[in-house]
């Protein structure tokens, strides 16, 4: 991967002119610069030299007046949905998956990182999702880095089907190296359909996974021929775990022929080899679609129940992590009743993605109060008004500092009105900032109370029947979350929750709490705290009354 496609040059540029920057800025290059209109192409000696150059140049230096764009020239029939991110903070290198969500909507990857350093490759669930991400990451200012995004060559990759222009996949340019020219297992497949874009997750006990795969590949070959799906078993991944995650992208119909071929191959080998007498279905899905799924009252769960003849469970909400937002849907029966319930339960998290999909479109101004030190009103607002000015302009927000309550006061309210990506980027260069600036120590971490406001009547689904929601949502966040007792409605009809805790467990709170008032405003849309019919999962929330009766202690994580 040492070789890097240049562009935004001049129609002018030469290569003499390409050459001499890369001189001055002592990037050693291999052979000639291969020059196109608008772009050129070279090789750099080593993947090392072609890192430095992408963060030496990328949008830092100019030929002719223009700013160059540098990055790793990937050929487009390689471009799947693997993405390497470069100049992540190391402490946060974790955390991509939330961040990626908060900020861009994009829905989260899988993250495989191995080492503490801060570079992390990432698995999107489709290449539009990757693309989104290659678009609204590059560059994107994260604590003071700008992070770097290239997708991973895959060689493996199938072809891009009717998207290919008259290059044949490879960008203009690009010789006859740019990729193996032999067929993978998957090569000729059709391209992925729109509805595709969520796959059907799976998870299997760890001794069929051999079975599953077949010798030397033959048996998924055969799946993925078959149903003309793309299969993953992510064989490496949780290592020593009893079970493993199995991903599925095809259509709808494939994936369900797949399923059922993969159901039949455990089935048979639990009864070759006498290690269990059942062999449950267990299907993997986001618990934002989990709530719609289950409905009012449980009501959408048991309807699939009694159509299909099947009993399903759902993993409880305590098990979910930052890290792993899914949870488990264990379906019993018969092969063709799971089969059946199967084709059901995805039909219902599809059309949530799709309502997710559509719903970020149009996405609602929010209000959040931030709580910033007193003397600190100086740097978020900059000499003449000039920082938060160009922060507003950042984020896409409208920022406000309220006048202080009294001349002594040791706090300050800052207001931020936008959609969901621009608190995202006001709060986090806010935090950013006080941290800069030194308001908080070396070894501090910045924590700030946020304030948002909901109508009183939807205090009691915040709380929860005994205080159960709250609990939850501070155990899922760290973050500390309180709704004050014997609040009075403003002149709205609204009472506050507070959160306290530092950038991501905030963001994640306050997204969390969002859910929550979504779902009272549209019941159908469901969420995080979409009630369960079974004991282990999340129970009917409590009544307004109750919520705004007592006050419930946050708990640290």
């Amino acid at each position: 991967m040492h070789k890097l496609y240049i562009g935004n040059l001049s129609d002018s540029v030469t290569a003499e002119d390409l050459g001499k920057t890369f001189d001055e800025h002592k990037i050693p290059y291999s052979g000639q610069f291969l020059m196109k209109t608008g772009y050129a192409f070279v090789d750099c000696p080593d993947d090392q030299w072609a890192m430095k150059a992408i963060e030496t140049f990328s949008g830092k230096v100019e030929i002719q007046g223009k700013r160059i764009e540098v990055e790793h020239s990937v050929p487009k029939k390689q471009r799947t949905r693997k993405l390497q991110i470069r100049n992540i903070p190391p402490h946060l290198q974790w955390e991509v998956s939330s961040f990626f969500t908060l900020t861009h909507h994009i829905p989260a990857p899988s993250v495989n990182t191995d080492s503490e350093t801060a570079v992390v490759n990432v698995t999107y669930a489709s290449r539009e999702h990757a693309r989104q991400a290659i678009q609204k990451l590059n560059g994107y200012q994260f604590e003071n880095n700008a992070l770097r995004v290239s997708y991973i060559p895959d060689e493996n990759s199938e072809m891009d089907g009717g998207q290919r222009g008259p290059d044949n996949g490879r960008r203009p340019g690009y010789g006859s190296r740019g990729g193996p020219r032999g067929g993978s297992p998957n090569s000729g497949m059709p391209p992925k359909p729109p509805h595709a874009d969520i796959p059907l997750r799976l998870l299997v006990p760890t001794q069929y996974v051999g079975a599953i795969i077949g010798k030397e590949g033959a048996t998924i070959r055969n799946i993925t021929k078959q149903t003309q799906s793309k299969i993953d078993v992510h064989r490496k991944e949780n290592a020593g775990a009893a079970e493993k995650p199995i991903s599925i992208h095809s259509t709808p119909e494939g994936c369900s022929s797949a399923c059922r071929m993969i159901l039949d191959i455990m089935h048979q080998e639990a009864k070759d080899t006498k290690t269990a007498d059942e062999v449950p279905l267990k299907i993997l899905a986001h618990n934002n679609f989990v709530g719609r799924l289950i409905g009012k009252e449980g009501r959408n769960l048991k309807k699939v129940e009694q159509d299909t003849d099947t009993k399903i469970t759902i993993s409880p909400l305590q098990d979910l992590t930052l890290y792993n937002p899914e949870r488990t849907i264990t379906v019993k029966g018969s092969i063709e009743a799971c089969c059946l319930a199967e084709n059901e339960v995805m039909k219902k998290v599809r059309e949530a993605y799709e309502n997710d999909i559509a719903a970020m479109n149009a996405p609602e101004q929010e209000t959040v109060h931030i709580y910033i030190p007193a003397q600190a009103v100086g740097a978020i607002i900059g000499k003449k008004g000039q920082h938060i000015k160009q922060l507003s302009r950042f984020a896409g927000a409208s920022i406000k500092i309220a006048p202080a309550e009294t001349p002594d006061c040791k706090m300050r309210m800052v207001i931020v009105t936008g959609p969901p990506e621009a608190q995202f980027k006001a709060q986090g260069r806010i935090y950013g900032k006080l941290k800069e600036e030194n308001f908080f120590g070396p070894k501090e971490e910045v924590k700030l109370e946020t304030h948002i406001k909901m109508a009183a009547t939807a205090a009691g689904r915040v709380i929860g029947k005994g205080g159960k929601t709250v609990n939850e949502l501070q155990n899922l966040t760290a973050a500390e979350v309180v709704v004050p007792r014997e609040q009075t409605p403003d002149e709205n009809d609204q009472v506050i929750v507070k959160i306290n805790g530092h950038f991501y467990a905030s963001q994640l709170a306050q997204r969390k709490i969002r859910d929550i008032l979504t779902q009272v405003k549209h019941p159908q849309k469901g969420g995080m705290c979409g009630p369960s019919p079974n004991p282990g999962g999340f129970t009917e929330m409590g009544s307004p009354t109750q919520g705004l009766s007592q006050e419930h202690q946050p708990r640290r994580k």
